[in-house]
C-alpha cells in the first residue's frame, strides 16, 4: 500500500519504521514536504512466514521510492508487539542492527500504542489475545496507563482494537505509519533501545531454527 498524507508536525530527516508482529511485513517511511507537512509512503505484505529474508528488501523499495539512502535517516522506528514471538524478534532485532551501523536511535513502539494514536482520549484499546483472553491498556489526557492480560473486558470509554466488538472505532492510520509518528517524536529525546514487549509467554514451543539472540 502507498500513501501521501499531511500531518501537523514537521520533521526535519526521514524516518523509518517497520513491524512483523503478526502475518505481515510492514513499512513507513515520514519524508519532510514543504509547508510543515510530511509525506508518507508505506507498504504492507501479508505473509504467514518468510519476514526474515523479506524485511530488508522492502526497506530498501520504500527508501527508493522516497528518493533517498539509509544514511540519510534520522531514526528508525519498531513494532515491538505484542504479536507473534519470533515476528517480533525479527524486527527488533534488525532495528537494532541498523541502527548500530547507521548512528542513528532506534526507537520500539508497541502495538497497543500504535493502535490508540490519532484517536481521542480517554481510549482503552483492547486487543485480541488468544485464549480467551485480550490485550488491555487504556490511554487517557493524562498518559498511558499499564498494558495487561484479562479474561473479561468491559469498556468503560470508546474502545478501538480487534476484541473491542462492534462499536470500536476504526484506527486513525495505518499501524507502521502509527509506529513512525509515535517513533519520529520519541527520537527527539533519548530513548532505551527497542525490545520485545511480551505479556506472556511463546505460545508454542520454539522452531528448530531458534530465533535472533536480543542482547541487553
Amino acid at each position: 500500500m502507498v500513501g501521501d498524507e499531511k500531518s501537523k508536525t514537521h520533521e526535519e530527516r526521514p524516518v523509518l519504521a517497520f513491524d512483523t508482529s503478526g502475518p505481515w511485513c510492514a513499512a513507513a517511511l515520514l519524508l519532510p514536504a514543504p509547508r510543515n507537512t510530511c509525506r508518507v509512503i508505506q507498504r504492507l505484505e501479508p505473509m504467514e512466514k518468510g519476514q526474515a529474508e523479506r524485511l530488508i528488501p522492502l526497506l530498501e523499495e520504500v527508501l527508493d521510492e522516497g528518493g533517498i539512502g539509509w544514511t540519510d535517516l534520522a531514526a528508525l522506528a519498531v513494532g515491538t508487539g505484542p504479536g507473534n514471538f519470533t515476528g517480533v524478534r525479527i524486527s527488533v532485532s534488525a532495528a537494532r542492527g541498523l541502527a548500530l551501523g547507521l548512528g542513528v536511535p532506534a526507537v520500539g513502539v508497541t502495538r497497543l500504542e500504535a493502535l490508540a494514536e490519532g484517536l481521542p482520549r480517554p481510549l482503552m484499546v483492547i486487543e485480541d489475545a488468544r485464549r480467551g483472553q485480550a490485550y488491555v491498556q487504556l490511554f487517557t489526557a493524562e498518559g498511558p496507563g499499564t498494558a495487561h492480560l484479562a479474561d473479561r473486558v468491559v469498556p468503560v470509554c470508546p474502545a478501538t482494537g480487534s476484541a473491542a466488538g462492534a462499536a470500536a472505532l476504526p484506527a486513525a492510520m495505518p499501524l507502521a505509519e502509527a509506529i513512525a509518528r509515535i517513533g519520529a517524536a520519541r527520537a527527539k529525546t533519548p530513548q532505551p533501545r527497542p525490545a520485545p514487549f511480551y505479556l506472556r509467554g511463546a505460545d508454542a514451543a520454539p522452531p528448530s531454527d531458534p530465533p535472533p539472540v536480543i542482547l541487553p
